[in-house]
């Protein structure tokens, strides 16, 4: 089954052929960075616009790359939560356009359940059951995969996701857009002991996760070295972050699987692909003798292959829409049971 997928949840227009949830036939991505790069972040209104002239030919170009036509696409899958309204809202009219034109099937997808799905197109020995640490600029949650399309969710975050302290601290330190990828690069070149910060814990829900604290350490610290007219090494400021956050990441996934009983783990996000997290992870399954599974660099970031792909599980389970389809800013993971104090309803 050939699914065409369709994502536009931030700044990337992305469009992509998977072939039975595994096979990538085609990934296109036209992103926009460099243009909101000027502003040190992602504009919503100009990330719409630019969707909408970006998605026609980002989905030609999906197409010729796989040596297909429409018609020879058995369903279109998309992503129509979570994301910037204004964004989703052209990916999901685009889609719901093209499958009212051609009777094929429509398949809402979750975002961060596409993100999830990343794995499957690099691995294809993983199935569910499994534990998953999905970290991406919005969101930071373990659950449960229980199936394709069912997930329960062991910790999520509280406030700032990992992938935001990432990006509003290099804002801070004056990394340009995105800031997490320079982050790691500087990362690279300090000491990741210079400094101490903060560890965000809850006391009442181990599994969960708080970033804005840690945010508002190196803020403030910055502040106040440019007041007091001293030199912060940036260097040792990302690696000391990146130390503190890959801890808490590692830290709290290994003793969920313990607890869950889980020996197989799967990374996938944004933030997956940054360096310190993919490392200190590895060497804390490989000490504890978990089998880890992560994407590849290209597909920790947004695109439409993962879509696909978990378009295809979606749609083997049921899982379609019509016309009435709309975009969702937020939205819970399909049939995740959530419990604040990090236990399973």
């Amino acid at each position: 089954m050939r699914i065409l997928g369709i994502e536009s949840s931030c700044d990337e227009t992305a469009a992509a052929i998977v072939e039975n949830g595994r096979v990538i036939l085609s990934n296109v991505i036209a992103s926009q960075a460099l243009e909101h790069q000027k502003y040190g972040g992602v504009v919503p209104e100009l990330a719409s616009r630019r969707h909408c002239e970006n998605i026609l030919s980002v989905v030609q170009q999906a197409l010729r790359d796989a040596d297909m036509t429409l018609q020879d696409v058995d369903a279109i899958a998309v992503t129509f939560a979570p994301g910037l309204i204004g964004a989703l809202l052209v990916g999901v009219s685009f889609a719901k356009g093209l499958a009212l034109a051609t009777g094929k099937p429509l398949i809402p997808v979750h975002h961060t359940e596409g993100h999830a799905a990343a794995n499957y197109l690099l691995h294809p020995q993983l199935e569910p059951p499994y534990l998953a640490l999905i970290v991406s600029g919005g969101h930071t949650r373990i659950a449960e995969v229980t199936d394709y399309t069912e997930f329960r969710t062991i910790g999520r975050t509280r406030d700032d996701a990992a992938g935001e302290c990432f990006d509003k601290c290099a804002r801070a330190m004056s990394f340009p857009y995105p800031g997490g990828l320079h982050i790691d690069l500087a990362a690279k070149e300090g000491n990741p002991q210079a400094f101490s910060l903060p560890k965000p814990k809850i006391e009442d829900s181990p599994y969960d996760f708080s970033f804005s604290g840690l945010k508002t350490a190196v803020v403030n610290m910055l502040h106040h070295a440019d007041q007091c007219h001293e030199i912060i090494d940036r260097s040792d400021l990302a690696a000391s972050l990146q130390e503190n956050i890959a801890s808490v990441l590692t830290e709290k996934t290994i003793a969920a699987a313990k607890e869950f009983g889980y020996t197989t783990i799967a990374l996938s996000g944004g933030v997956s692909a940054n360096s310190g997290v993919r490392e200190k992870l590895s060497a804390a399954c490989a000490a504890e003798g978990y089998t880890l599974y992560m994407p590849t660099i290209a597909l920790c970031g947004d695109n439409a292959a993962m879509i696909a792909s978990q378009g295809y599980y979606n749609y083997l389970a049921g899982i379609t829409a019509d016309e009435s389809l709309n975009a969702m800013a937020s939205k819970e993971l399909h049939g995740e049971s959530v419990n604040l104090t990090g236990r399973n309803t």
